[in-house]
Parts: structure tokens; C-alpha cells; sequence
């Protein structure tokens, strides 16, 4: 760790964030790097800070606290540094592991990256993390928002946020375009339009595979009963099927003895509701209609019954499978479909990085908006925690604006550190608040009865709900 970054003093009374063996070291005063962000940012931060030193004095007596320690990006580091994202920020977070930031404004003009996949690229912060989940009080266009309580992964680092693309028009494009028609696909039907932009969508086994096992991980560690790997396989098959293949396979070879595939599930109970089902019988109830199937297929399917059976039913049936995780998947399409009508039957969403940026925010729209929907971009030994809202710049240095999105990620990030007491206050703190109908304007305006508050007031209104003690 430097002394020092983009010229400022690292906080002496803090200590650094250590990691090893998959594990972190969290001291009682850790030194957080953050980043206050751009327009908005600036207030809700002010209300945040407040918020986390409160319940961090409340939860330990004096016994913890955050070393707090700005450093810089988007606009203030370009006023300060001429520079975007100054290296010493990246140095900084990386050195000390664990930092929060506001929102950060993607500069306009050809040639510049949104600043937040930077960051996440750069340190390869692969896994975002959104948990939605409802607040009681909490404005929703849905009849039972309460039913929703996902935790969605969503892989960080490829598929078509890599940013690997050509303009129409460019000699790059033209270049890509007629090797793909002339080369790759030459004597077939398929042929790519030369007034095309272009760009590339990988995938790739490495990436999957470790976003779904932090994914597991987490269902493992937090006691969720099902791991849904959402991707649009039907139609890309070599990248978003891959996804799902990838994923069935880290499931059951790294975590055989706590999983379950949902298509073994049914293996499984069939055999257990009935002991003399043959081999084949068990396979037409998984797949009705065999009698129709070409004889390979129904070969394979028989083959597969036989596997689980012999595999796991010694470790899986007999109803132990009802215990385990439930891995399955689902057609991006329909979980969009899915999450309105029965969210409840969901859990721990890993998801591409496409899909996963969308059904992040449809699921925040059913409990309250991305004024309130916290996020986290989490790598092996580093983390970032963040709003997931944009800078709206109009509302800047007014003090309306819900800052409910910065507090929740310092919850997250209160519950990375492993300071759950924290944690809880501020939650508790927060829904007793909207509870008591003192919010921002954006809840203000759907809540009959509300009192509107500033962003500062807002923060005041979960400390004294926090120091009064309150449980929800």
C-alpha cells in the first residue's frame, strides 16, 4: 500500500483490507476508498456517509469505524487531474480492496469508455451482484411486490459489453465484414449486410464457470434453494448455450453433494414414487412423446436416467434431493415473463452480461426503482460497491434526490465485511422510514398521505429511526 494517491494521504488511524485463500481480513478500522460520483452523486454520498457512521457507532460502541478515503473519477477527476480515471484510483482500490462510489458520467465524444465498466474491466471485478428484494411501504405497480426476493450475477467482463465493434461505413468493418461472407460463411445461405455495424459477443468458459460458482457459493452461504441459469440458448447456441452447458457442469462437478439439476429432480423423484420404474419408463416420463423420438434419441435419454441413477440416487434420492440446491435454467424471454407473474419461485439469478443488465432493472421497477436498487462489482479479492442509477446532472446540488441506491450498497458492503449489525440497523432504519411515509420526491409523488423530504433529511429521518433502536 502507497502512502499516498493522486497526492493525498492515505488515512493513518485505518488499516488496509487484506486477502488470502479466498478469504479477506477485515480489521475493526478499515480504510474504504470512495468515490463520490458525478451530478447527483455529491448529495446522495453526503446522506450516505452519515448514514454508515451512525450505524457503525450504533452496532459497536466505538469499537469499529471506517477510515474513509476519497479518491477520484468522472468529473472531478477531470477537473483535478485532467484525467477520467487517474491510475492512483485503480492503484488505490486495488491495494486496498474493498471502496463504494456514487454514480460516474460516461464522457461524450468518440473514443471514451462508460468509466464503470473501466473499473470493472480493469480489475477484473467479474460478477455483478444485484439483490432485489422489497421494502415494506415502498411504492410498486405490482399487486405483491413482497413475493420478489432475488439475488442476480450477472457475468461483468465479456459478451457484448466487451466492446469489441465497428462502425458502418469504416475500412475495419468492410475489412471483418467480407472475410465473415467470403471465408467463414462462403457456399452458405447466411451472409452479412455490408452496410453493417459489427460487433463481437464472447463467451467463454472461464468466465462462466466462475460467475456461477460465486453464484452457488452465495445460495450455499445465505441458504437460497434455487440457482437459475438465465441465457437465450435457443437461438445462440455456441455462446448463451454454452452458457448454460458450462454452467450445469461447474454445478455438478464442484458442488455434486449439494446440488441438484432440476432435470435430475425429475429422474429422481420418478424412481422414488415408484422403486420397480424400469430404466425406460422413468425416461418417457421425463420425456413425453418417446414413443415418436428417433431410436438414437431415445437411447440417450435412457443412457441419462441411467447415469443420475447410478451417480446419485445413493446421495440424492429417497427425498434427500428435496434438501439440496435446485439448479435449472430458464429462456431469457420468459424469465422476463416469469419474474412478473411468479417471482417468488425464483432465487439466485446467474445470468450473460447483456441479459443480466436487463432483468436487473425489470426486477427493480416491481419494488421501488433504481433509486433504491443497490449493486455490488465483486472479482476475486477486490470489490466495488455502487449506485445503479445514472448522475441525472439537473437534480445535482439540490438535495432531492433518494439516496436509498448508495445507502442499500452499503449494506452490501457492510455485509462483505461481515459487519451484519450494521447491516440490519440500516436496513431497519431505512423501511421503518418509508414506513413512516417521509421520502424523496420520486416516492413522495406515488404515496398518498407522504411527506416529502430532502435527500438530507431523508438520511437524517434513518438515523434517528437507527438510534431509536427500531426493528422492523
Amino acid at each position: 500500500m502507497a502512502g499516498s494517491y493522486n497526492g493525498i494521504a492515505v488515512p493513518t488511524d485505518g488499516k488496509k483490507i487484506n486477502y488470502s485463500n479466498g478469504k479477506y481480513d477485515v480489521p475493526d478500522n478499515p480504510i474504504i476508498p470512495f468515490i463520490e460520483g458525478d451530478g447527483t452523486g455529491r448529495d446522495i454520498w453526503k446522506a450516505s456517509i452519515r448514514v454508515f457512521d451512525a450505524a457503525v457507532e450504533k452496532a459497536y460502541n466505538g469499537k469499529r469505524r471506517v477510515a474513509w478515503y476519497e479518491v477520484f473519477a468522472g468529473e472531478k477527476a477531470k477537473a483535478k487531474f485532467d484525467n477520467w480515471l487517474p491510475d492512483d484510483t485503480v492503484e488505490s482500490i486495488r491495494d486496498l480492496r474493498v471502496a463504494i462510489k456514487g454514480p460516474l458520467t460516461t464522457p461524450v465524444g468518440g473514443g471514451f469508455r462508460s468509466l464503470n465498466v473501466t473499473l470493472r474491466q480493469v480489475l477484473d471485478l467479474y460478477s455483478c451482484v444485484r439483490p432485489v428484494k422489497y421494502y415494506k411501504g415502498v411504492p410498486s405497480p405490482v399487486k405483491h411486490p413482497e413475493r420478489m426476493d432475488v439475488v442476480i450475477f450477472r457475468e461483468n467482463t465479456e459478451d457484448v459489453y466487451i466492446g469489441i465493434e465497428w462502425e458502418e461505413g469504416t475500412a475495419e468493418a468492410a475489412k471483418l465484414i467480407k472475410f465473415l461472407n467470403e471465408e467463414m460463411l462462403k457456399g452458405g445461405k447466411k451472409q452479412i449486410r455490408r452496410d453493417s455495424g459489427v460487433g463481437i459477443k464472447p463467451i467463454s468458459i472461464t468466465g462462466t464457470k466462475r460467475l456461477v460458482r460465486m453464484a452457488i457459493q452465495h445460495a450455499i452461504e445465505t441458504g437460497r434453494k434455487t440457482v437459475t441459469l438465465v441465457h437465450k440458448g435457443n437461438i445462440q447456441k455456441f455462446t448463451e448455450g454454452a452458457f448454460r452447458k458450462w454452467g450445469y457442469e461447474l454445478a455438478t462437478q464442484e458442488f455434486r453433494d449439494k446440488v441438484v439439476t432440476e432435470r435430475e429432480s425429475w429422474i429422481l423423484d420418478n424412481k422414488d414414487k415408484n422403486a420397480n420404474l424400469t430404466v425406460a419408463q422413468n425416461a418417457e416420463l421425463v420425456e413425453p412423446g418417446m414413443e415418436f423420438a428417433p431410436p438414437a434419441f431415445r437411447a440417450s435419454v435412457e443412457q441419462e436416467v441411467k447415469d443420475v441413477l447410478d451417480q446419485i440416487y445413493s446421495t440424492h434420492g429417497n427425498g434427500q434431493w428435496k434438501k439440496k440446491i435446485m439448479i435449472n435454467d430458464r429462456i431469457a424471454d420468459s424469465i422476463f415473463q416469469q419474474i412478473v407473474t411468479r417471482p417468488d419461485e425464483y432465487s439466485v439469478l446467474a445470468t450473460p452480461n447483456l441479459n443480466g443488465d436487463y432483468i436487473s432493472d425489470a426486477c427493480a421497477a416491481q419494488v421501488g426503482g433504481l433509486g433504491i436498487a443497490p449493486g455490488a462489482n465483486i472479482g476475486d479479492g477486490y470489490a466495488i460497491f455502487e449506485a445503479t442509477h445514472g448522475t441525472a446532472p439537473k437534480y445535482a446540488d439540490k438535495d432531492v434526490i433518494n439516496p436509498g441506491s448508495v445507502i442499500l450498497s452499503g449494506v452490501m458492503m457492510f455485509r462483505f465485511l461481515g459487519w451484519n449489525e450494521a447491516a440490519d440497523l440500516i436496513e431497519n432504519g431505512m423501511e421503518r422510514t418509508i414506513q413512516q411515509k417521509k421520502v424523496t420526491y420520486d416516492f413522495e409523488r406515488l404515496m398518498e398521505g407522504a411527506t416529502k423530504v430532502k435527500t438530507s433529511q431523508f438520511g437524517d429521518c434513518i438515523i434517528e429511526n437507527m438510534r431509536a433502536g427500531v426493528l422492523v
